[in-house]
């Protein structure tokens, strides 16, 4: 059964300092904390952001990534949450996904302590680091893998994000047993989770971006977006292809939904020797990397 975990931050909002360079952890251990309440069922917690920052990376990104993926996508849940915030009372796991502490000894058992301090060491590195574009806080969108391609967060989510745009994500296809998946459904189920007729399946009409994403297609005559059949049939990505044979198979390139950082394409440049900045930088265009003051 799945908990409802509501998070709080009080904070007071004060000008962004740009970082020339980042922080050291001596540096970084003189700063105040941001406190975090979080409610679980009827109990309130409270906890420092960086705790908190630490819960999302968890259970968001593998804890085997190289080092500066860790810590790119520490900035990068770290603005998301704040971000967030500027609208809302509270955060949702529906924003972020986070897990405790217990969650983290569950799911790494005998490599527990390994994998806690590295990404707690990892985040208190980035500690209060933010990524803004002309002063403000950006909406920091991530995601598990690309195609080969990130998508404009205006074809995905109607919104004309400045700062994220189409960039190549080339290291994402070296992940080829995560890269590629198949998927197979009866007819059957192809036709209701899609309402339509199954007397007969003809597919057409088939458009794509720029990405080689499906933008759109008809299915016995009935239109659909990508987005739409990605939603429906709870496929990985938008870069589909369907093949109607005695079942459906359809085959599918990356994981998620191509707005930003891809995970693994952080992780492959950091393999690749580029640290955290170089990943923020090629993922969110025109940023800068600044601390964010209690």
């Amino acid at each position: 059964m799945k908990n409802k975990i509501y998070l709080f931050l009080v904070i007071i909002l004060t000008p962004l300092a740009i970082l020339s360079k980042p922080q050291t952890k001596s540096n970084l251990e003189k700063e105040n904390n941001i406190m975090v309440q979080l409610q679980i069922n009827d109990e309130l917690l409270t906890l420092p952001l960086e705790d908190y920052v630490i819960g999302v990376v968890a259970q968001e990104m593998p804890a085997s990534f190289y080092d500066e993926a860790i810590k790119a996508q520490a900035v990068a849940a770290r603005t998301f949450a704040l971000y967030n915030l500027q609208n809302n009372d509270y955060l949702t796991t529906g924003m972020q996904a986070y897990i405790s502490v217990e969650q983290m000894q569950e799911k790494w058992k005998e490599e527990f302590d390994y994998y806690y301090n590295k990404i707690k060491n990892l985040v208190l590195e980035t500690k209060d680091l933010v990524l803004t574009y002309n002063g403000n806080l950006i909406k920091s969108y991530y995601y598990a893998m690309s195609n080969g391609m990130t998508e404009d967060s205006l074809a995905v989510f109607n919104e004309d994000l400045p700062y994220i745009k189409e960039v190549s994500s080339s290291y994402d296809n070296e992940s080829l047993n995560k890269f590629n998946y198949e998927l197979v459904l009866s007819k059957e189920e192809f036709c209701s989770k899609l309402n339509i007729s199954c007397s007969k399946i003809n597919i057409s009409s088939i458009e794509k971006d720029y990405s080689n994403r499906v933008s759109s297609l008809k299915i016995n005559n009935k239109t659909f977006s990508g987005i739409e059949v990605r939603k429906l049939l709870d496929l990985r990505s938008t870069d589909f292809n369907i093949e109607v044979a005695d079942n459906i198979i359809i085959t599918t390139k990356g994981y998620g939904h191509g707005v930003g950082m891809s995970q693994y394409g952080a992780n492959g440049m950091a393999k690749d020797n580029k640290n955290f900045i170089e990943i923020l930088n090629h993922y969110y265009q025109n940023v800068e990397i600044e601390k964010y003051n209690v």
